[in-house]
């Protein structure tokens, strides 16, 4: 991090930012500090990763916050469903560290870079928000559904693969379980909340990983950590006021953008 330029630095805070705002306003956000890093710092797949995946520690917990608070992870069918998808990411996350330090830094960028333009489709594909979505007034979940979990095999599926896979480019639960459990059939806003607590347990595993092989970047993860909480609070206030689509094709327009660059790049 010593040799980063300021103009480098303050595009990185501001892709943090971004970031925190799409992890609780629509699930996937947290991929774009691992685009950030691997982009503009020079650094190789295990440290990007493992420097990136330590910021979702704290953006786990704070997001696991919110959605308690606001009554999400109060529902018993919403908790249970996060509790499958944390259990079974003590599975997946230690494979996903492993298939991280397989790659190479051309591999990484187009596997990052395909990805992205993946999770861009899923977020495409989710079901409309008229069933619990993330229009005014959908404050706490309630209505037809609010509560509605999943079945324990996709539950389990849903969380050890994602883990797998987060941890591998460094990212949390929401960016993938997110559009995940909402094609299964569960409301924007439990979806967001149950996907929030597994990302903790992703987060913790995964730093837990990459801090043993000597693969984390403490003051870079400082950097971008701090104001990706900000923008975590900043998505939850968001979530549960902006209609769902202006989210959704914001969002999937950067990750449009951002797919090839990153793959080139790579």
């Amino acid at each position: 991090m010593a040799g980063l330029e300021p103009a480098v630095a303050a595009g990185l805070v501001l892709l943090a930012v971004a970031a925190g705002i799409g992890i609780t306003a629509v699930g996937p956000g947290g991929v774009l500090i691992t685009v950030g890093l691997f982009a503009f710092t020079g650094l190789p797949p295990a440290r990007v990763a493992g420097t990136a995946i330590v910021t979702n520690v704290a953006t786990g917990v704070l997001g696991t916050a919110v959605y308690t608070r606001s009554g999400q992870l109060r529902e018993p069918r919403t908790r249970r469903t996060a509790a499958l998808l944390a259990v079974a990411a003590l599975v997946g996350t230690p494979l996903g560290v492993l298939a991280n330090g397989l790659v190479t830094g051309r591999a990484f960028g187009v596997l990052l870079g395909v990805f992205i333009a993946l999770v861009a489709v899923l977020v495409l594909r989710r079901r409309p928000p008229d069933a619990g979505g993330t229009g005014p007034g959908n404050r706490t979940g309630d209505g037809d559904g609010a509560g509605r979990g999943i079945g324990w095999p996709a539950a389990v599926a849903v969380g050890a693969g994602v883990a797998a896979v987060g941890a591998m480019f460094g990212v949390g639960g929401p960016l993938l379980s997110v559009p995940l459990l909402i094609a299964l059939g569960m409301p924007v806003l439990p979806a967001l909340a149950a996907a929030q607590a597994q990302s903790v347990v992703i987060a913790a595993a995964g730093t837990a990983g990459y801090v043993a092989a000597g693969a984390v970047d403490w003051r870079l993860a400082a950097l971008l950590g701090v104001p990706e909480l900000a923008g975590v609070l900043a998505g939850w206030v968001i979530a549960r006021a902006v209609p769902a689509a202006a989210l959704k094709g914001a969002l999937v327009v950067c990750l449009l953008v951002l797919a090839p660059y990153v793959a080139l790049h790579g």
